[in-house]
Formats: C-alpha cells, structure tokens, sequence
C-alpha cells in the first residue's frame, strides 16, 4: 500500500509538501484526493512544494502536468515550488516542458504568485 501525501488548506489555496518517494501509486492516490479537496473546499489555487523531490521520471512529470490541467478545469491554479536544478534538468532532457505548469522558486514567491492572479494583477 503506497503512502499518501496529505492535502493542506491555507485560507481557500490547497498546500501539497510531497515528502515521500514518489512511486507511480503515490501520484495517482495523489491526483484523486487533490482533485476530490479542490471540489470539496472551493480552492482556487494548489501550490505542490516539491523540494524535497530528488529524481523525478517521465511519469511523475507528465502526472504534475495532469494535476495541473485537472485543477484548471476544477476553477484552481496549480503552481509548483521548490524544483531542484537536476529535477529540472531530467525533465527537460525527458523532453517534458511542462509548459502548462506554473513554477516558483520557493513556497513565499508561489503564493504571491496566486494571490497576484487573485487580483488580476499582472503576471511577470
């Protein structure tokens, strides 16, 4: 049975620390629960701190690209934090953009990003 990765809610935006190795069960578990919370509490945005993520493949990168496009139909913006350099360097040699994926350097810059989205202010 795989683990799974608790969902926090901070005012009406949803916090993911993923802390665990992601196996390919883990990210679909993941994908379920964060889609069925954005319902549940009306969330407008999801933030997914991956800094703890050391190596990442080609299904775990297509899965954040997926949870982006489901929080996106479910009215939420998805922005992931904390990427390593050699996380993003596989994905990229992966050839997995993620084009569809916001990203921030760290949890503060993704959550100001939100909340600028929030008020319609202009995204740099």
């Amino acid at each position: 049975m795989s683990e799974r990765v608790p969902v926090l809610r901070i005012g009406d935006i949803l916090l993911v620390s993923i802390q665990v190795d992601l196996e390919d069960q883990t990210v679909l578990d993941l994908q379920e629960d964060l889609a069925e919370q954005i319902v549940a509490r009306a969330a407008r945005g999801v933030v997914i701190d991956i800094t703890a993520v050391e190596i990442v493949d080609s299904f775990v990168g297509r899965m954040l690209a997926t949870i982006a496009s489901i929080s996106r139909l479910l009215d939420a913006e998805t922005v992931v934090v904390g990427m390593r350099p050699a996380v993003a360097i596989t994905l990229v040699e992966l050839g997995l953009s993620l084009g569809c994926v916001r990203t921030a350097l760290d949890l503060e810059k993704g959550l100001a990003l939100l909340r600028r989205s929030a008020t319609g202010a202009e995204l740099p």
